[in-house]
């Protein structure tokens, strides 16, 4: 079976290898990020992160808030079946276009910007087709080097992130706190990548409002040049 597009971890690249997984995981974090503090500010909700879309719909069940529940069902059931169709198309002997899930995943964000600045789209289906996007993003890049990394999880990238360092600190073989110390530094760049996303997106939105979302769609068209040519 195929192998995941840049998914499973693997300590035998090379370091030209694992530095562009590196810079493809912070590019994909920062448009998460990007993506993420959008959905926030249009329609109140998180597009990829499922956890505070979980917490929420906890809470709205528990309140009777029907509003709330129906968005937070619908954006978590479209991200996870865009993970799904993700890995799908990442395992898939028919899949011969290397950088496939990029292009799907621009092309969604741009078809979407241009119907939604045509036709009035209603929440709902907003947070379904971007919360399919960022599910499909999700699968694109899972490891840098022998660490895993999740591009839009925050809270697993800062729980190994934590790990990592405090198992530099109490090891004492040069070799293993060598792993610790690249590890740390790419969960640290990864997290940076996502906040620097969130916290450009308010002035982003001040600026291209309707538009923004051609931004990230843009970054990702530029990440999948990089990405054919590690492949290469």
């Amino acid at each position: 079976m195929q192998q995941p597009m840049v998914s499973s971890v693997n300590s035998s690249l090379q370091p030209a290898q694992i530095a562009m997984q590196e810079k493809l995981a912070i590019c994909l974090a920062l448009v998460a990020g990007f993506v993420d503090a959008t959905g926030l500010i249009k329609w109140k909700t998180y597009v990829s992160f499922m956890s505070g879309n979980t917490t929420q719909l906890g809470s709205a069940i528990s309140s009777d808030q029907f509003g709330t529940m129906i968005i937070s069902l619908t954006v978590i059931g479209c991200f996870v079946c865009g993970i799904y169709l993700g890995t799908c198309l990442s395992l898939s002997k028919l899949n011969k276009t290397k950088a496939l899930t990029f292009y799907l995943v621009s092309g969604i964000l741009i078809v979407y910007t241009v119907a939604a600045n045509v036709f009035a789209i209603p929440a709902i289906p907003s947070v379904a087709i971007i919360g399919l996007a960022m599910g499909l993003m999700n699968a694109i890049v899972t490891a840098v080097g022998n660490q895993n990394v999740n591009t839009d999880f925050v809270t697993g990238t800062l729980n190994s992130l934590a790990r990592n360092t405090a198992m530099l600190t109490m090891s004492n073989d040069e070799l293993e706190n060598t792993k610790y110390r690249s590890n740390a530094i790419h969960l640290l760049l990864v997290w940076l990548g996502f906040l620097s996303g969130a916290f450009m997106a308010h002035y982003a939105l001040i600026i291209f409002g309707a538009w923004i979302l051609l931004l990230p769609a843009l970054v990702l068209l530029i990440c999948s040049r990089f990405y054919k040519s590690n492949r290469n």
